[in-house]
């Protein structure tokens, strides 16, 4: 059974996850998330983590965040479309 994923962004300054299984990569501009779905890419400015518990899965991260993105796990369509 596939654990429920939550994520929330505050006012472009603050991201809370849940069922976070990794951080695989991070600096004050990125930071690269890995939950059973997938792979999250949060970008921004001067981003720091505050917390991060594998056991729980519960991610808090705060900065200035410009964009998230989910690159989820398999194929991409593009990839399917031109195999």
């Amino acid at each position: 059974m596939e654990e429920g994923h939550n994520l929330t962004v505050e006012q472009c300054k603050k991201i809370s996850a849940t069922a976070i299984t990794s951080v695989d990569s991070f600096s004050p501009q990125q930071i690269m998330l890995s939950y059973s779905g997938g792979r999250i890419a949060v970008s921004g400015s001067g981003m720091k983590i505050v917390n991060f518990s594998k056991t729980s899965g519960a991610f808090c991260a705060t900065g200035d965040i410009n964009a998230v993105k989910y690159l989820h796990k398999g194929s991409s369509l593009r990839q399917k479309l031109f195999k």
